[in-house]
């Protein structure tokens, strides 16, 4: 196997050149970079990793372990982060917790154990103790929290302002007459969520507020009984679904109970689907910076790693509100 000495002597220069050229720790000369990247072709060298990250003490690579991968706006957030790494040389290891806090500790796990320089975590709902105190160890890599933040935490996070843009959304379908809501809110151990039910209720009067329904249900098939027993009631003339799952189960039980959108209830939904403006009707979407979020994930984790003492920050992305038809179609008449 070539060494870097055998590079080094067919280039005419010293290892350490050698080493700049393939670090990039250093500039070199066109011309000597040209005769060593020869050489390097000559004789086959490649670097061995894994001595080259004990030397530097780094493995060049982040962890990503989300809650689920495969909802568009969590997929999203996967293009990001692999984006700003990939731009920066990094390697992207990637875990899905599939929402289990067993996956999600062993994730983790692994991810410390491999070396990882750093680890961006989005928590699953019921995420243990155990990841916490893993992540707050003496000898833990930096982390950062993507999406669901909390307040107070030591680390470094990067969300979205749920609750503003829910208390948008709501304004605006009051100002078009709606007054009685129904809102799908999904697993309150979720920070995204729970922001987002914040939201909902500071919009609305303390007066008005036993009008509204609220399904906080956590497993599907209590959130689809939740909504067919609110539309049963006949009560809501608009609901709104806090994630692209509830508004999935919310869609689902609209057609059942046979009510037409936007004609007899409006809809609007968070995060959304990929193509929103391809249904018909098309509908009122609130979008997560979803991409950006990733992007700056990477950038607090590197921030993070470069200065290990600075105080901890949360960023707070803006979210994009898309009216269409399924809010717009009709304007009801204050009560």
């Amino acid at each position: 196997m070539a060494t870097i000495v055998e590079v080094a002597r067919i280039a005419g220069v010293s290892t350490s050149t050698v080493s700049h050229v393939l670090n990039g720790t250093r500039p070199v000369q066109p011309a000597t970079r040209k005769r060593v990247v020869a050489a390097i072709e000559e004789t086959g060298y490649r670097q061995d990793a894994v001595a080259r990250a004990m030397r530097r003490s780094r493995t060049d690579s982040i962890g990503l372990v989300v809650s689920d991968a495969g909802e568009p706006a969590f997929a999203e957030m996967v293009h990001g982060v692999e984006h700003a790494a990939a731009a920066r040389g990094l390697t992207l290891v990637l875990a899905n917790s599939a929402e289990d806090p067993e996956r999600e500790e062993r994730a983790v796990s692994t991810l410390l154990a491999r070396r990882v320089d750093g680890l961006i975590l989005a928590h699953c709902a019921n995420s243990g103790r155990a990841v916490r105190a893993r992540l707050e160890a003496d000898d833990a890599r930096p982390a950062v929290l993507l999406d669901r933040v909390f307040d107070g935490s030591p680390h470094d996070q990067v969300g979205a302002d749920n609750r503003e843009t829910m208390r948008r959304l709501v304004g605006h379908l009051r100002d078009a007459g709606h007054r009685r809501f129904l809102l799908v809110a999904g697993d309150q151990r979720v920070p995204t969520l729970v922001e987002r039910r914040q939201g909902f209720r500071d919009a609305i009067p303390d007066a008005e507020l036993a009008e509204q329904t609220t399904v906080d249900a956590v497993d599907p098939a209590s959130v689809r009984a939740g909504v067919a027993a609110a539309l049963r009631a006949g009560r809501a003339t608009c609901v709104i679904a806090a994630s692209t799952p509830l508004a999935v189960a919310s869609l689902e039980c609209l057609r059942d109970a046979g009510l037409s959108t936007p004609e007899q209830v409006a809809f609007a939904a968070f995060d959304g689907f990929s193509h929103s403006d391809l249904f018909r009707p098309t509908i009122t979407t609130v979008r997560q910076p979803a991409f950006e979020m990733g992007e700056a994930a990477v950038a607090l984790l590197l921030d993070r790693i470069a200065s290990p003492d600075a105080s901890p920050r949360t960023l707070r992305l803006n979210q994009r509100l898309e009216l269409r038809e399924s809010t717009e179609g009709h304007r009801l008449r204050a009560d």
